[in-house]
């Protein structure tokens, strides 16, 4: 088992603005690690960085040559980047203009980048850990909103081919896999996102928590809501069974939303 040490840690935490990043930039540098907190909104890093005493670093995720220089920076800041967490996710309305591209640049694409970015380094010095925020929507589904589960899906994909490729040479990936996490993204998310995620969610502070433990070890999922785990078994004993279930519960929701 590798057990991450956070404190001294070098880590650069991806969408810490706000939410589930923001808590973990908390976590992460009261264990004494030191952190980039990095956001596409400059006032959003920097009100964190501040908070924490980390460093700010404004970026976008989905472009390559930005997050080229996160990594350069963080380097340079710190010497080494021991944590990268690829946190930075969106969930558009599935019936918004440009909604499957913009949930693939950032909850896919950017995961890619920051991956090209980190390995030649990582696998040079034998070590390094990437900690992929994906959600349960990635190892289920997410009813009512197409472009967030199937690019949820993609994200645990990438990082299950780069746990098989690179783990013998010292770099751990891990996958968050969180269900409702009370901040803005579920806030967003619609009538439907409330009925389905807001009577098990639980606060960012919570999720950020699980991260912690389970940097403690090198588990692959990390699931801050335990129940995921029989779904995901359940899901893949019986993938008939388990799409019967899910078409329930979807005309159920649509019955609760038509009431509504």
């Amino acid at each position: 088992m590798t057990a991450l040490n956070l404190d001294g840690a070098a880590v650069v935490v991806t969408g810490a603005g706000s939410g589930i990043g923001a808590a973990m930039a908390r976590r992460f540098t009261a264990a004494g690690a030191r952190v980039v907190v990095n956001d596409r909104d400059p006032a959003a890093a920097q009100r964190v960085a501040a908070e924490t005493g980390g460093r700010a670093f404004p970026a976008d995720v989905t472009d390559e040559a930005q997050v080229a220089a996160l990594v350069d920076y963080a380097w340079e800041s710190f010497g080494a980047l021991d944590l990268f967490c690829a946190n930075a996710g969106v969930a558009p309305p599935a019936d918004g203009a440009g909604a499957w591209d913009l949930a693939w640049r950032v909850n896919v694409q950017s995961h890619v980048l920051a991956a090209q970015a980190l390995l030649p380094r990582w696998l040079a010095a034998g070590s390094g850990r990437l900690l992929v925020t994906a959600s349960a929507a990635g190892l289920l589904t997410m009813l009512g909103n197409a472009p967030y589960a199937v690019t949820k899906h993609a994200a645990v994909a990438h990082a299950e081919w780069l746990r098989a490729t690179y783990a013998h040479r010292g770099v751990v990936v891990q996958a968050l896999c969180p269900q409702g996490v009370r901040t803005p993204m579920l806030e967003s998310s619609g009538p439907g996102g409330s009925v389905l995620l807001d009577p098990g969610a639980i606060s960012a502070e919570e999720c950020a928590e699980a991260v912690a433990a389970a940097l403690g070890g090198d588990t692959f999922l990390v699931l801050p809501h335990a129940e995921v785990a029989g779904f995901y078994q359940r899901r893949a004993a019986d993938p008939d069974r388990w799409l019967r279930g899910m078409n329930r519960l979807q005309q159920e929701l649509e019955h609760r939303l038509s009431a509504s």
